[in-house]
C-alpha cells in the first residue's frame, strides 16, 4: 500500500472513531438527560409523595403510560389500557349507618359511643336494664372491676378481656353488649381501623361516661334501645401500569419497578420524626427504578435483541407490603407459563462515586446467573445476594418460580424521609446501571428460556430480631384474622411441622394471632428448642401441628 493511501485511511479510521465516540457521548447525554427529567417530575412536590390510590399517584401512571406509548410499547393493563387496577385493604371503617339511641335520643358517633371493631354488623331494637339483664337484649358491663385489679399487671389485655366477656354474655342469650367505664382509670379504647380481631357473636359498643350517667343513673330502670353496626373494609385504588414489547416469540422477559412512595406517611411507614407531615417526594425510592425503566424500554424497542418479548411494569402499592407486584402475579396479563425472566430496580439512584457498589440480589435463582454474571467489574464493585426474595417486588415473581434480579445500590440516610429528594440522585451513577441491565438482557437473548432454581430465604426481621424463626413468608396482603404464609421455607420449623403455603397461622401455643404484628410479638416469646403447638386454617378447616423452634 502506498504510504500517502495508507495515512488517508488512517486518518479516515481515526475519524470515525472519534464520530462513533461523540456519537455515544451524546446518546449518553440524551439518557441522563430523560432519567433526569423523569425524576424530577415524579419526585416533584405536586404529586405529594405518590402515595397509592391518591391524586399524585394519577399524575404519575398517566406520565408513565404517556412515556410507554411514546416509547411505541403496547398497552397491557387491563382493557386495551396502560392500566390494571387493584383494590388495596386499608382497614375497616364504621359506614354512616351506623347508630345508638337510647329513649328515642340519637347519639353522636365517637363522641357519646362507638362500636369495636370486632363487632358483628347487627340490629336491635329492645329494652334494656343494667341490673336485670334479659336474653335477646342488651347487656352493660362496668369496665371499673377489671381495670383496678389488673393495673398492676403488665400482662393484662384490655380487648382481650372484653371478648372473653362478650363471648360468656353470648352464651347466656345477651343480644348486645354496651361497655363502659367508671372508674379513673384510663382505658384508651377506641375503633381501631387495622384490627384483625375475629368477630365477636353478639354487636360490641363502647358509651362514654357522660352517655352512661345521662342514661344510666338508675341500674333498676328500663331504656328504650336502638342500635345498628355497619362495618366495612376501607379500601383504595392503586393501578399498575404495563406496556409490552411484542416480538412473536415464545418467552417474556419482565422488567419491573415500583413508582409508589408515602405520600405525607399517612401509612405509618415514615422514619422522620417531626410533628409537622411533610411530603415524602422518593426520588431513590423509587422514582429512579421507574425512570429506568422507562428508558430500558425506549432501548429495548429500538435494539435488534428480538429473542424475547418484553413486559414492562410500574408497581404501585410496593411500599404497603408489594400489592401491586403480588396482584400482577395472581393476574397477569400475559401467560405466565412462558415467563422467562424478572429484572426488578429499586433504589437505584445513590451510587457512590467513591465504592461503585452495587447489590445484585436473585443471583442463585438460575444456574445462567452464575455463568453470565461476574462480580469483576472495572466500573462498579458488585456484591452478589443469592436469595430470591427480599423487602421488593421481585419477591412475588420468585413465588411463582420465576428466577429473577434485583438491583439495589444501597441504603441512605434519607430513606423513607422528606429529604429523599432529585437533587440528590447521581444520573450519571444512574446510566451506568442502565447499560450494566441492558448488558444482561443482551447477554442473555440466546439463552432461551431460563432453569428457574430456589434459593435459601432470609429471615425476615422487624425492628427487632428474635432468636427464633417459623420460617414463613407473611402475605402481607392478606385482609382476614391471623397471618397467611405466602412462601415456606426449605428445612425450617413450619415445613419440618407440616406447613404449607396458603396456611393461615391463628394461634401458636396460647397465644392468638390476629396479624403480623402479633405474629412477631409472638415469636418474642419463643426461644430456639421451645416446643408448642400451631393452629392453622388450610381450606376451610382448622388443623394442629405440633411444632418446635
Amino acid at each position: 500500500m502506498k504510504p500517502i493511501l495508507w495515512l488517508l485511511l488512517l486518518i479516515s479510521t481515526v475519524g470515525s472513531a472519534q464520530k462513533s465516540k461523540k456519537a455515544a457521548l451524546k446518546a449518553d447525554k440524551l439518557v441522563v438527560t430523560a432519567l433526569q427529567s423523569h425524576v424530577q417530575f415524579l419526585a416533584d412536590d405536586k404529586l405529594e409523595g405518590r402515595r397509592t390510590g391518591s391524586a399524585g399517584e394519577k399524575l404519575a401512571y398517566e406520565y408513565i403510560s404517556k412515556k410507554f406509548e411514546e416509547a411505541g410499547l403496547a398497552p397491557k393493563g387491563n382493557n386495551g389500557s396502560f392500566i390494571q387496577a387493584l383494590d388495596v385493604r386499608e382497614g375497616k371503617e364504621i359506614h354512616p349507618a351506623t347508630q345508638l339511641s337510647l329513649n328515642r335520643t340519637k347519639l353522636n358517633l365517637n363522641s357519646d359511643y362507638f362500636p369495636f371493631a370486632f363487632s358483628p354488623n347487627a340490629r336491635l331494637e329492645s329494652s334494656a336494664s343494667m341490673a336485670l339483664p334479659e336474653a335477646e337484649s342488651a347487656w352493660f358491663w362496668d369496665l371499673k372491676e377489671t381495670l383496678e385489679t389488673n393495673k398492676n399487671n403488665p400482662h393484662f389485655d384490655l380487648e382481650d378481656a372484653i371478648i372473653k366477656k362478650v363471648n360468656m354474655v353470648a352464651a347466656k342469650g345477651a343480644a348486645a353488649l354496651l361497655v363502659y367505664n367508671s372508674s379513673g382509670i384510663k382505658d384508651s379504647l377506641k375503633f381501631d381501623p387495622k384490627s384483625k380481631t375475629e368477630k365477636t357473636r353478639i354487636p360490641v359498643l363502647y358509651i362514654s361516661p357522660d352517655i352512661k350517667n345521662k342514661y344510666l343513673q338508675d341500674e333498676l330502670s328500663y331504656v328504650d334501645l336502638k342500635l345498628e353496626v355497619s362495618i366495612g373494609d376501607k379500601k383504595r385504588t392503586g393501578h399498575n401500569v404495563i406496556g409490552y414489547i411484542d416480538n412473536g416469540v415464545p418467552n417474556t422477559v419482565i422488567v419491573g419497578a415500583h413508582y409508589d412512595h408515602l405520600g405525607y406517611g399517612e401509612d405509618h411507614n415514615s422514619l422522620f420524626t417531626g410533628a409537622t407531615p411533610q411530603i415524602h417526594n422518593g426520588a431513590d425510592d423509587n422514582a429512579s427504578g421507574t425512570a429506568a425503566l422507562i428508558e430500558l424500554a425506549r432501548q429495548l424497542k429500538r435494539s435488534k435483541l428480538k429473542n424475547n418479548n418484553y413486559l414492562f411494569i410500574a408497581f404501585s402499592g410496593e411500599e404497603l407490603g408489594l400489592y401491586g407486584s403480588k396482584y400482577y402475579t395472581e393476574n397477569p396479563t400475559i401467560d405466565f407459563t412462558k415467563a422467562n425472566y424478572m429484572i426488578n430496580m429499586d433504589m437505584i439512584g445513590r451510587l457512590n462515586d467513591s465504592t461503585h457498589g452495587l447489590t445484585i440480589g436473585g443471583y442463585g435463582t438460575s444456574p445462567v446467573w452464575g455463568q453470565e454474571l461476574s462480580a469483576d467489574n472495572k466500573l462498579l464493585k458488585i456484591k452478589f445476594d443469592s436469595s430470591g426474595t427480599g423487602p421488593s417486588d421481585h419477591t412475588s415473581f420468585y413465588r411463582k418460580e420465576i428466577p429473577v434480579l434485583f438491583f439495589f445500590t444501597g441504603a441512605h440516610s434519607d430513606y423513607h424521609k422528606p429529604s429523599d429528594d432529585a437533587d440528590k440522585i447521581n444520573y450519571n451513577g444512574q446510566l451506568l446501571l442502565l447499560k450494566y441491565i441492558y448488558g444482561v438482557i443482551e447477554k442473555t437473548n440466546d439463552n432461551g428460556k431460563l432453569a428457574f432454581t430456589k434459593t435459601r430465604e432470609p429471615q425476615a426481621m422487624g425492628r427487632r430480631s428474635f432468636s427464633v424463626s417459623m420460617g414463613i413468608m407473611p402475605d402481607y396482603t392478606y385482609s382476614g384474622t391471623g397471618v397467611r404464609a405466602d412462601g415456606i421455607s426449605e428445612g425450617k420449623p413450619a415445613e419440618k411441622a407440616g406447613l404449607k403455603t396458603g396456611d393461615v397461622i391463628l394461634q401458636i401455643g396460647e397465644y392468638k394471632i390476629a396479624d403480623v404484628q402479633a405474629y412477631m410479638q409472638t415469636l418474642g416469646k419463643f426461644k430456639k428448642g421451645d416446643a408448642t403447638k400451631v393452629t392453622v386454617k388450610r381450606g376451610a378447616g382448622e388443623l394442629v401441628f405440633d411444632i418446635v423452634f
